[in-house]
């Protein structure tokens, strides 16, 4: 059994407005095509489709069990049409993104919301974790991209590196709020709240302090800048953290000053280099990027 689409569609224009002349003008051909149309689907499908009542065209009761049958067919069709225009113009589709856990509470939900509002056909499944378990997800090919730091490189991805400028906080009516510039030498007494000792970030951290010949004296380790931002607000010591989480408080009340020497969170969005990469993933990506340019150090230092 052969049929084509415009046979479905003639036999539908048919059936719901009782006649050929009608369904010629619904689809936009000639009175003759439509017959035609007609004739070979009730051959392909052996069935006799209409019957004449009253000068109108009815299913046959063979015809109106078929008709809904291509009714879902046709709808389903132009479902995949509207869907192939929305990737087309970017305006559909599905992400697939992973991320650091502070990034899933902060900066991104607001940009990706922006985005979403403008794209109502696009859907998101968005999974914080730490960089080891990112890293094995775009490798899998689970996630369309990830958002991690401090990325050594792996042959199964492609990256964009970022480099986050860093800011010392210090809690509202501090003693150091009149310095333009804070250094590791006025820190020197401070308790300081600061990340893992294991992650990049202190270890660049830790060289700055060095430079200055300068001890650190340290209170409280985190993984998250965030939890730095919050402890500062709470007035239990300083730190010195990634601009863009700093400035995801300054409305709570906590110092911002810049840090000298100058220090950098490396970020890195990873692609699974094996796939293409969906095009609205791709503009998501710019967008994001986009959002940190008042943060990002210009231009990035070699590491």
């Amino acid at each position: 059994m052969q049929f084509k689409l415009r046979q479905l569609q003639a036999f539908k224009a048919v059936a719901e407005t009782g006649s050929i002349t009608k369904a010629a003008e619904m689809l936009g051909i000639s009175q003759p095509a439509v017959s035609r149309l007609i004739s070979d689907f009730s051959a392909s499908m052996d069935l006799e489709l209409f019957q004449r009542r009253r000068g109108i065209l009815e299913p046959t009761s063979d015809s109106r069990h078929l008709l809904t049958e291509v009714r879902r067919i046709l709808a389903g069709l132009d479902h995949l049409e509207d869907l192939r225009r929305d990737l087309k113009e970017r305006t559909g589709g599905h992400m697939r993104i992973a991320c650091l856990p502070g990034f899933a509470t902060s900066h991104l939900p607001q940009i990706l919301a922006r985005f979403l509002k403008e794209r109502p056909g696009v859907t998101v499944a968005l999974e914080p974790d730490r960089p080891e378990r990112i890293l094995e997800w775009i490798i899998g090919e689970q996630y369309d991209c990830g958002i991690t730091d401090d990325f050594a490189g792996h042959p199964a991805t492609e990256s964009i590196d970022l480099f986050v400028r860093s800011a010392c906080i210090l809690p509202k009516g501090h003693p150091l709020a009149h310095k333009p510039v804070i250094t590791p030498r006025d820190l020197a007494e401070e308790k300081l709240i600061h990340t893992r000792r294991n992650s990049g970030f202190y270890r660049r951290l830790s060289r700055a302090f060095a430079e200055y010949e300068t001890e650190m004296n340290s209170l409280v380790e985190v993984r998250q800048f965030t939890s730095a931002c919050l402890m500062v607000r709470e007035g239990i010591g300083a730190s010195v953290v990634s601009a863009l989480d700093a400035e995801g408080f300054r409305d709570s009340g906590i110092i911002i000053k810049p840090f000298e020497p100058k220090i950098h969170h490396r970020l890195s969005i990873l692609f699974p280099s094996a796939v293409s990469v969906p095009r609205v993933v791709r503009d998501f990506m710019d967008v994001f990027v986009d959002s940190l340019a008042p943060v990002l150090a210009s231009p990035p230092p070699k590491q």
